[in-house]
């Protein structure tokens, strides 16, 4: 079978046992701080087995995207991937072991034609259940082999759902030469050491408890089956290949490598090797990027950007410099192999490849300059063997080679790298506001959701209105879930029906009161931490409430308009960019506040301010047209097929709410409600919104800046804030216009101009005069040359306005006197700089970079440079006659 056939195999098989298909969720995970990326095929039912979510199913079939970090280092051997797919049937309260185990059974020896006697069998050690429905499917007992929790337990983290599990593993035949246990026909499988004789095919986990972050396990609301199925493991066995690079999966990816490299695969062990290295990790960051994540230097956009640049390590091994980029042309072969069963793929496929263009061409404008660093780091460390913390830095900050790239480099030639070292540098470099992304989770807090959410479902009722009367359904204070909680306790409050609407979507969350009969709560913003629950938090003010208290939840009127006018603004504004820039760009990330929205979308380049002139035009066309806000609720797949935009990183239930900004294609002038809808804008979005984009009042754009690679941020504001906006602006030409004279606002820009042109005859001036100075000064340096034998000492203060002076006044000092050591120190904006020359005749006896670096020091600085010239600045110019000193010093002692 080719890969495309295991998979539909497996899909066909599920559906034919009662499962609904469900499409792979994003490779980073919905609502889940705990986890960086979607690490296991379960990932996404986490909510649906801890009774937080109403699955779509009881019985679900997936075929889901996974990545995981722990084996970047190791890819590049035949066994270790960064992204896979992994095949999965689950049961949320359906199905258990009987089930699981004969499905699995029945498919890998019946469907996909695994030999039987080739299967063995793992599970847990008390699980007699397992063991004896895995003896009725025909399992010899001595194919059965029991484990502790150490093998087979299988946990989705430190806290979540777990349970007992049953691995399936196919042995691939007795290695005796190579395995003691073999040898002895002892070999099981989870020995070790692994001599790679079993190959885990599947594992099926009996998902029965909940473990807390005190490692106490309570049962979940109902037992429930995860199975997943290695999808490249598998490819393997019904291939009848020895690695997955040699299946189908990666053929094509492979000589795609081959093809822009000029290299071979198959021939040289090396050579394999970064060719593997290139195609994984194009092949997982082509679905990174696809999913959302762009490069940077936190949380997942670094581990992206990781992958990358490593990537582009191997492949200068394989090819060296290169004027054109290879990223992208292998990326190409990916999406055409992919695309069958991941279409998103190809609809971002141009925006995806040139990224990955950027991100190369941009690493390697600094790789073999730190590549050159590195050489000579190692080359000085012969003796200890290692890279300091502060030379792995340097590496990192400076020249763009991520810490793990640098370890791998050094350990070809047996170096280490001093990892306490480089943290505290890291450490320093986050003091200086460069805060590291943190991915933490407040155990408790869940457990306290999960209890209310299985207890009531809250149900938001505040599209139209901002008051609603309702009852309290559940208190979460100080103590916990509780039944009340008096003036002064900070709480969260679950209502049966509310007005307040939860953030989601970018939209801030509601503030406002709830007003009971004997209390009143001020909420400062609502959340709904698990589907199906929303929490109002806030402060009790007066009096005391209680669970079953009627009361009125009223939402502040005014941030709810505000925040409305901002939301259906972001919606016009996603759409006039694709008009203007084009269908590449898709919203990354919003906020929607009372008093601004903030729009991150991809898009390579700077937005030209032409462009944004655009877009702020077409959105206040649509404004002034007055267009028609509606929104209705429908099934998500006939959502999409009417064309309506989902959004990257969010999750959709089966039924969805669209919003559309649609007019008539036409008006005929009939009273017909049959026209044909042009929509300018149609999006999946549960927010709250303008009624009419007329409401939106004015439009303005405030900034536009970049985020990171491939992503752009634009800030806006509407209604009052955006007139009061232009007020202030049209204030700010007016006294520009009296400082300049300028009698209409249209005068101030030739004003300017003027003055421009002044200052620069004046700059030029002034260059004229420090030229003729330094001549002068030069002549003076020239007469105070000290011999040593044939060579010339010039150690000075000197009077410079900047580093380019002094550098003109020592080229020119050097071209007198033909062989020198030059030191000029100056002290410009009230610090000490320095500039060491050096004639190439000798550069034998003293080097610019050694003798500036002595000299720096004594003002408390530092720098360097090459053998013939280098520069540097210091902190205390009161000490820069004492560093000038010092220079001479050692410049005697070096020439002597």
């Amino acid at each position: 079978m080719n890969s495309a056939e295991i998979r539909q195999t497996f899909i066909d098989f599920m559906v034919s046992k009662g499962h609904e298909q469900i499409p792979s969720a994003s490779l980073v995970p919905h609502g889940d701080p705990t986890l960086l990326f979607t690490s296991a095929g379960m990932v996404p039912f986490k909510p649906y087995f801890m009774g937080l979510a109403e699955p779509p199913a009881t019985r679900m079939v997936t075929v889901q995207k996974v990545f995981r970090t722990t084996d970047i280092g190791e890819v590049g051997d035949y066994n270790h991937l960064t992204f896979f797919e992994m095949l999965g049937n689950f049961s949320v309260g359906d199905y258990f072991k009987k089930e699981a185990i004969a499905w699995a059974w029945e498919l890998l020896t019946e469907r996909f034609k695994l030999p039987k006697d080739k299967l063995w069998i793992s599970i847990f050690l008390t699980d007699d259940e397992a063991h004896d429905l895995w003896i009725e499917t025909g399992v010899p007992g001595e194919r059965i082999n029991r484990y502790p929790e150490e093998n087979n337990y299988w946990f989705s983290g430190d806290v979540g759902p777990c349970g007992p599990n049953s691995e399936i593993f196919f042995d691939r035949g007795k290695r005796p030469a190579a395995c003691e246990f073999c040898a002895a026909g002892t070999c099981k499988p989870n020995l070790e050491p692994d001599c790679g004789r079993f190959n885990e095919v599947w594992n099926l986990v009996f998902m029965t408890l909940y473990q807390a972050e005190d490692g106490t396990r309570t049962e979940l609301p109902s037992k429930n089956i995860d199975t997943g199925s290695g999808f490249e493991r598998l490819a393997i066995q019904l291939q009848g290949k020895d690695t997955v690079y040699d299946t189908d999966i990666f053929a094509d990816i492979i000589t795609r490598v081959e093809t822009v490299t000029g290299k071979s695969y198959g021939e040289v062990a090396g050579i394999d090797f970064a060719i593997r290295v290139v195609a994984e990790h194009t092949r997982a960051a082509t679905f990174l990027i696809t999913d959302g994540v762009l490069p940077s230097n936190e949380g997942r956009g670094y581990v992206l950007r990781r992958i990358l640049r490593r990537a582009v390590y191997f492949l200068t091994q394989l090819k060296g410099a290169s004027d054109e980029t290879l990223l992208d042309k292998v990326a190409e072969a990916v999406i055409t192999k992919m695309e069958s069963a991941h279409p998103d793929l190809r609809d971002r496929a141009s925006f995806t490849t040139r990224l990955l263009a950027a991100e190369e061409s941009k690493f390697r404008e600094t790789l073999e300059r730190g590549r050159a660093l590195l050489d000579e780091i190692l080359a000085g460390a012969a003796s200890t063997k290692k890279v300091s913390g502060s030379q792995a830095f340097t590496l990192y900050d400076t020249f763009g080679y991520p810490l793990e790239l640098t370890q791998e480099i050094a350990a070809q030639q047996s170096f280490d790298v001093d990892l306490k070292g480089f943290e505290k540098e890291m450490a320093a470099q986050r003091e200086r506001g460069r805060a590291a992304a943190k991915f933490d989770i407040d155990a408790d807090r869940t457990e306290h959701y999960a209890t209310l959410a299985k207890q009531t479902d809250s149900r938001f009722v505040g599209y139209d209105r901002t008051a609603h009367e309702t009852t309290i359904a559940g208190i979460i204070g100080p103590a916990g879930v509780q039944d009340s909680a008096e003036a002064g306790d900070a709480v969260e409050v679950v209502l049966v029906e509310t007005a307040f609407y939860p953030e989601g979507g970018g939209q801030a969350g509601d503030a406002g009161e709830i007003v009971g009969p004997n209390g009143r709560i001020a909420v400062d913003d609502t959340q709904s931490p698990a589907e199906g629950l929303i929490v109002h938090r806030g402060k009790v003010v007066e009096g005391r409430i209680a669970v079953s208290d009627a009361v009125r939840a009223l939402v502040d009127p005014e941030t709810r308009r505000a925040s409305q006018r901002n939301h259906t603004a972001t919606h016009l504004l996603h759409a006039a960019l694709r008009e203007v820039l084009g269908d590449h760009v898709r919203q990354a990330g919003s906020l929607v506040a009372p008093d601004r929205l903030r729009f991150d979308f991809t898009h390579i380049e700077s937005t030209k301010p032409e462009e944004l002139a655009a877009v702020q035009r077409l959105v206040n066309e649509k404004v002034r047209a007055d267009i028609d806000v509606h929104w209705e609720h429908m099934p998500y797949d006939d959502a999409l097929k009417g064309g309506a935009m989902a959004l990257f990183g969010e999750k959709y239930t089966r039924e969805v709410r669209v919003v559309g900004i649609c007019e008539p294609a036409h008006d005929d002038g009939s009273d017909s409600h049959e026209h044909e809808m042009r929509c300018f804008s149609k999006e999946l979005c549960g927010g709250t919104h303008c009624h009419r984009t007329g409401e939106v009042g004015t439009f303005i754009i405030a900034s536009e800046s970049s985020v990171g690679s491939g992503l752009r941020r634009i800030e806006a504001l509407t209604g009052p804030l955006a007139d009061a906006y232009i007020l202030e602006q049209q204030a700010s030409l007016r006294r520009l216009g009296v400082k300049l004279n300028a009698q209409q606002p249209v005068e101030i820009e030739a004003r300017i101009d003027a003055l421009q042109a002044d200052l620069d005859g004046e700059r030029k001036r002034l260059q004229q005069l420090e030229r003729a100075a330094g001549r002068s000064e030069v002549d003076t340096l020239l007469a105070a040359a000290e011999k040593v034998g044939d060579a010339s000492i010039v150690v000075a203060r000197v009077t410079a306005a900047n580093v380019d002076a002094m550098r003109e006044m020592g080229d020119l000092l050097k071209t007198k006197l033909g062989s020198a050591v030059i030191v000029f120190g100056a002290v410009i904006n009230d610090r000490p700089n320095f500039l060491a020359m050096v004639t190439s005749d000798l550069t034998s006896k003293a080097k610019a970079g050694d003798l500036i670096k002595q000299i720096a020091a004594v003002t408390g600085g530092g720098g360097g440079g090459r053998p013939d010239m280098a520069q540097a600045g210091g902190k205390d110019a009161s000490k820069l006659d004492e560093a000038l000193a010092l220079g001479k010093r050692l410049a005697s002692e070096a020439l002597s």
